[in-house]
């Protein structure tokens, strides 16, 4: 998660008003792709860690590690918890819930369902401290 976190840093300030929200896809403890949450419109960070992987690595059975809980709903970019499912992730460990209202757990509910392991409170405390200012005020997703 802290390489998450890490990446998390490469949005700010282009990805406002929307989170800066870091990603990385594991086989492992060997690092395979990385993404963060672009300028508003672009990929999220699970759509651009997903879109780096390699053609020749299938996604099927990976982990993600991801600061805020993956959206459920499609605004102008696609839920990234449907592409992450899409994908056959094995498993998404999430830094903190996205208290959005059109997500607050309904991400995490969608990986479950789809039978992908969800583990919630990786590092919460330094993802809540710097993500906390983030979450509040409009976002345009």
């Amino acid at each position: 998660m802290a390489a998450a976190l890490a990446e998390s840093l490469k949005a700010l300030p282009a990805c406002h008003p929307n989170p800066p929200v870091g990603c990385i896809i594991v086989a492992g403890d060997r690092i395979l792709s990385r993404g963060f949450t672009g300028i508003p419109g672009a990929p999220h960070a699970e759509a651009s860690a997903l879109a780096s992987l390699s053609y020749t690595e299938s996604a099927a059975g990976l982990s993600v590690f991801v600061t805020l809980e993956p959206c459920a709903f499609e605004g102008r970019t696609p839920s990234c918890a449907s592409a992450l499912i899409a994908r056959r992730i094995g498993s998404v460990f999430v830094g903190v819930v996205d208290p959005d209202p059109r997500n607050n757990g309904s991400g995490l509910q969608l990986l479950m369902h789809a039978g992908i392991h969800v583990e919630l409170g990786i590092l919460e405390s330094e993802v809540n401290a710097f993500l906390a200012p983030h979450l509040t005020g409009n976002r345009s997703d």
